[in-house]
């Protein structure tokens, strides 16, 4: 696949050409003044859960419109397959593996409570706002609970969401903890509120609010809007009595709990209000100067579309780290266009600061790459990613076309671009640069904190690598309902 497909892909390639010439990140960002920036993240969401990326059992239009109107991205990876570890390595730009908060796996309530991310750390939000933005935060935060850790602490001027990994859709007032201990009561700034109706449709309210309120200015804004849908408690915007069935039995997680039509309204309830946030730009005319941005903290669970890949959500298959990725920045980026370009989730922060013409802390520099010359059409370039999981149990490396993986207690060498689904085990055909990538790998991991031991919790490795490979599985398929959910 070329890097961009457009109608018009000559006078794509021509202007981009020109504009690569002319434009540095400084000088973007001088051309039109400093845009808007709308993150927008999914919890939990498969690579083809939404309808232009694959899904062909319900539409997400207004997703699609994003991708229509600018760029998807098909090589888009998570830093990690679970919550806590991406949203470190998204705010931060760094490998999650150099902060403590980062080794979480996600944070949970067991976890020690100095461990968060620490205020004093350069994140998007705060050096943003050191360039002259407002910033808001809208959704999950899950980053360490008050009184240290806080949005408002580490960037953000305003936050409504929840502190946690996790919410029932209909109850986040006082008596949250009724739906279990990794349910979080709705917080406005650092007090808690109790707000009623569908908790999407609450995100996109307050969403609409913030732009709403930015419009009245003149100074440039961060949204960071991070839904907590699809994530478990699987619930639909119909599904109230469901919800209370789930709280009187105390445990959202249940094997019974949740089906693939559910799943799907969630995720087009998802879509609807992703709808509202990009209406309310335009009728406020402020999509013109704004740069949207659509993503998953990592893959789907139980209910997802992973197709064409294998694995899932705590996996370093392809399934449990690929993710959608669309970018819309009208008037610099092609519209209808398609990027083979292998990119992670924290390229985003230097990328952002780039756009908005500034850069990383050069105290804390970014293991992520500025992909704005990406986003204005420069052809791809070969990268090199690096994950590891469950105190080193999963390990993986990506090098351009190859990946090493290290999972269930088995090691493979794949061809992610010819063999998608990891399928045919090169390591031995290949072993020159089998070799080269496990010692990579362990060069690498030499340079990030020590891993610590913790206590077992619920993991699904290695149940899709069984599955293909025959591999001896330990691991329950279905979590036993005392464990830690994620």
């Amino acid at each position: 696949m070329s890097f961009h497909t457009h109608l018009s892909r000559r006078n794509l390639l021509a202007g981009a050409a020109g504009t690569l010439a002319f434009s540095t990140a400084g000088r973007i960002a001088a051309q039109a003044g400093k845009p808007n920036i709308v993150f927008i993240l999914a919890d939990d969401l498969g690579f083809a859960d939404v309808s232009c990326c694959g899904q062909r059992d319900y539409t997400t239009p207004n997703i699609d419109r994003l991708a229509l109107e600018g760029t998807r991205f098909t090589q888009a990876y998570s830093n990690s397959p679970d919550c806590s570890a991406t949203r470190t390595a998204l705010i931060t730009g760094r490998y999650q593996y150099r902060l403590p908060v980062g080794l979480e796996e996600p944070i949970q309530p067991a976890t020690p409570k100095d461990i968060g991310l620490p205020p004093s750390h350069p994140t998007l939000p705060s050096l943003l706002k050191k360039a002259g933005y407002n910033t808001t935060l809208v959704g999950k935060w899950h980053l360490g609970f008050l009184p240290d850790f806080s949005p408002l602490k580490s960037g953000y001027d305003h936050f409504f969401g929840i502190y946690g990994c996790c919410a029932d859709y209909f109850n986040r007032g006082p008596d949250a903890s009724r739906s279990g201990d990794f349910a979080y009561q709705l917080h406005e700034e650092e007090v808690p509120v109790d707000r009623h109706g569908y908790m999407t449709n609450l995100l996109g309210d307050r969403a609409i609010q913030t732009i709403e309120g930015y419009a009245r200015s003149k100074e440039p804004f961060l949204l960071s809007l991070h839904f907590t849908a699809p994530h478990w408690p699987w619930e639909g915007p119909d599904d109230e009595a469901e919800s209370k069935r789930l709280r009187d039995i105390k445990n959202v997680r249940t094997r019974d709990s949740g089906t693939h039509a559910t799943y799907a309204k969630m995720v087009q309830s998802l879509d609807a209000n992703i709808g509202r946030v990009l209406r309310a730009l335009d009728v406020h005319e402020l999509a013109a100067n704004t740069i949207v941005v659509f993503t998953s903290d990592n893959g789907g669970e139980r209910f997802s579309n992973i197709w064409p890949f294998s694995g899932m959500k705590f996996e370093l298959l392809e399934g449990g780290i690929r993710v959608p990725a669309i970018a819309r920045w009208p008037g610099h980026i092609a519209t209808g266009s398609v990027s083979d370009q292998a990119m992670v989730t924290m390229d985003w922060m230097p990328t952002l600061l780039a756009i908005a013409g500034t850069q990383p802390d050069q105290a804390y520099p970014s293991d992520g790459e500025n992909l704005s010359p990406t986003l204005i059409g420069a052809a791809p370039h070969s990268r090199k990613f690096y994950w590891r999981y469950k105190a080193g149990s999963q390990r993986a490396i990506r090098d351009g076309d190859w990946k090493y993986l290290r999972i269930a207690g088995n090691e493979f060498l794949f061809d992610v671009v010819q063999d998608p689904r990891e399928r045919a085990n090169l390591k031995d055909r290949r072993k020159d640069v089998f070799d080269r990538l496990k010692s990579d790998w362990e060069t690498w991991n030499s340079t990030m904190l020590e891993e610590r031991s913790r206590p077992a919790t619920y993991t699904n490795a290695g149940n899709s690598m069984a599955d293909h490979y025959g591999v001896v599985n330990t691991v329950p398929a279905t979590p036993p309902e005392s464990a830690a959910p994620r």
